[in-house]
């Protein structure tokens, strides 16, 4: 039983491989005949697209001379009426644009005033924090410096002041003192040369 079973398997696949050749030969010259079908239609387009292209030389041959007429008078005319247009819209423009720059030189200028307003306010946030923030690590503000400065200026004009003093009082000592060492010399000279005589 099971070798009957067996050539029935066998004879059904011989009958579907003969099948398959059979639909693939089909597919094949179907595909081939698609093919040619493509050339021919290739063909016969050049062909009528060459005789279009005959006819239509000769067509624009014709007609270029009536359109290079015709065109350049369209050419003209098409200036002088944009000519016309270009006065009209110029002051239709220069109208509108007078209205818009005067409103929006307004608007820029408002919008500028609370730019420098609102940079002005940011500004002044800013140095505040950088003092505290500088406060608090000790640093001297401004103002203290300028107010040291001030000081220290004060303070080498005295000393200045007083250093010349000194030198002068010094001066005058060491004059002192030489002036008496002169008399006291010339004193003592003086006197022996009065004991002498």
């Amino acid at each position: 039983m099971a070798k009957k079973t067996a050539k029935k398997k066998v004879a059904k696949k011989k009958v579907s491989k003969k099948t398959a050749r059979k639909s693939t030969s089909n597919v094949q010259d179907n595909a081939h005949e698609i093919w040619l079908a493509g050339l021919g239609a290739f063909a016969l387009a050049q062909e009528e697209g060459t005789n279009l292209v005959r006819r239509g030389g000769k067509l624009i041959n014709e007609t270029t001379g009536q359109v290079i007429s015709e065109s350049s008078k369209l050419f003209e005319r098409l200036v002088s009426e944009g000519k016309k247009l270009e006065g009209k819209g110029r002051k239709m423009a220069e109208d509108a644009v007078g209205g818009v720059r005067s409103d929006v030189e307004g608007r820029v200028g408002k919008a500028r005033e609370q730019a420098r307003t609102n940079w002005d306010k940011l500004e002044k946030v800013f140095e505040e924090r950088v003092a505290r923030a500088l406060s608090r690590l000790g640093v001297p503000t401004s103002d203290e410096i300028q107010e040291l400065s001030k000081r220290v200026q004060e303070l080498n004009t005295r000393v200045r002041e007083l250093a010349k003093a000194q030198k002068s009082s010094t001066a005058a000592k060491t004059t002192k003192k030489t002036t008496k060492k002169t008399s006291a010399s010339t004193g003592s000279s003086g006197a022996s040369s009065d004991s002498s005589s």
